[in-house]
Order: C-alpha cells, then structure tokens, then sequence
C-alpha cells in the first residue's frame, strides 16, 4: 500500500525537483526528401512545357502544308531554346521543390 500525503501548492512550487535533470546529448539528424513526379504538375513546368511543344507541333504542321523554309526557320529556333528551356525548367524544379 502506498502512503501518500498532501503538500499545499506554495510548497509545491518551491520544492526543488526530485530527478536530476540530464541534458539531452547532441545528435546528428538526417533528413530525406522523397522525389514527387506529381510536383512536375506546378503551373511553371506546365506552361513551360506546352510552349515548347506547342512550337515542335507548329513546326509539323508547317512542314506537312510544305512551308519548308518556315518550318526550318522553326528548327532553328527549338534547337536553342529546347536545351535552354530544358535546363531552365530543371534548375526552377530543384529550386523552387527542393529547398
């Protein structure tokens, strides 16, 4: 059986605590961000996206309806701006979803 026995609050208060307190050892934490392909839906990667394939469908067309020198002139343009878009969307995604 246990005994127990009434303390009044003001003791209470300015009793000095029974356990020594320990403090806490430093540890290393590491953290892992899983990769999402669903972040590849933001409204910055899409709009970029259909822009870039908006073109390459233009530049079809073009070259169905037999406008060659058009369609060339769009070759030359997606050969630039395809790598640079493709790496401007990437550095973007890892900014902006990674950090």
């Amino acid at each position: 059986m246990r005994k127990t026995h009434d303390i009044d609050f003001q003791n209470f208060l300015h009793q000095p605590s029974f356990k020594p307190s320990k403090k806490p050892r430093p540890f290393k934490a590491y953290s892992f961000v899983p990769f999402s392909p669903l972040a590849m839906l933001d409204p910055t990667i899409l709009t970029i996206g259909g822009i870039v394939l908006g073109i390459a469908i233009i530049e079809r067309v073009l070259e169905r309806w037999g406008v060659i020198d058009l369609s060339d002139q769009f070759a030359k343009v997606m050969r630039f701006i395809l790598p640079v878009t493709f790496y401007g969307a990437l550095l973007y995604f890892f900014a902006t979803f990674m950090f």
